[in-house]
């Protein structure tokens, strides 16, 4: 995996990159790059064209799990502990997201996800170890998840003791941050449903602002996030009453 980490991080300084380069910069053979490349396309991270590997192109969430892959993946090794056999809770969208719903069945034997993104679904189809209730409502194409009074409706059917979450932004007034004003809404009926909500992010995150609110700082549990976070923002956070873990 480490490898695989590497690749990902060398595309996305280069934003393309051929095989020659790779296994050149990592040392290995060009048969270990392109079995390598193999992989990560299969996983929708990036793709190849005129023998270049490529950042997938478009607001969507293949392009998103290649931005700050090896930091998200550290976050998702924190957050997968907290999840127990037999378990049943929600993971919303987003790229950390889908990391950890494909760790937790790489881990862990008969978790149930409740999830309102067809793109988790999918990534982690290939695992039996999982069971996946996808909920419905109206389908948003980009991001492939579902949102509106429907998703409403079926996520009040559930209660569950952890949500997982992303965020598009934070503001130290507003809490969390966002977007899309009804993916918004839909965390806001995810905690609800949920007696914990733990917001996984990378820090940079931290430094952009968005337009709506996500969650207010009373309503978050837990935050994962790497080591770039400031002791501003910590202390801030832990002010606030939530719990933070910090990965190097």
């Amino acid at each position: 995996m480490k490898r695989l980490e590497q690749i990902i991080k060398l595309v996305s300084e280069y934003e393309k990159i051929d095989v020659n380069t790779l296994s050149e910069k990592l040392n290995v053979s060009k048969v270990t790059i392109r079995k390598d490349l193999d992989k990560l396309e299969s996983k929708g991270l990036l793709h190849r064209e005129h023998g270049y590997a490529v950042l997938n192109s478009g607001d969507d969430l293949n392009v998103r799990l290649s931005i700050n892959y090896e930091i998200k993946r550290k976050i998702v090794q924190e957050a997968v502990k907290l999840v127990s056999d037999n378990e049943t809770i929600m993971i919303e969208s987003g790229s950390t997201c889908a990391l950890l719903a494909e760790e937790i069945c790489k881990q862990k034997r008969n978790v149930t996800i409740v999830t309102n993104s067809f793109f988790i679904a999918n990534f982690v189809r290939a695992y039996d170890s999982c069971r996946i209730i996808v909920l419905g409502g109206e389908f948003q194409k980009d991001s492939q998840v579902t949102v509106g009074p429907l998703l409403k409706e079926m996520i009040q059917t559930f209660h569950v003791h952890q949500a997982f979450v992303g965020t598009d932004g934070y503001d130290k007034e507003m809490g969390f941050t966002g977007k899309d004003l009804m993916r918004s809404e839909v965390v806001q009926y995810i905690s609800a449903a949920s007696d914990k909500v733990i917001v996984l992010t990378d820090s940079s995150k931290f430094e952009k602002r968005g337009t709506v609110r996500r969650f207010a700082l009373s309503q978050v549990y837990e935050v994962i996030t790497d080591e770039k976070l400031s002791k501003q923002n910590i202390a801030t956070l832990e002010n606030a009453g939530i719990m933070v873990k910090v990965v190097s």
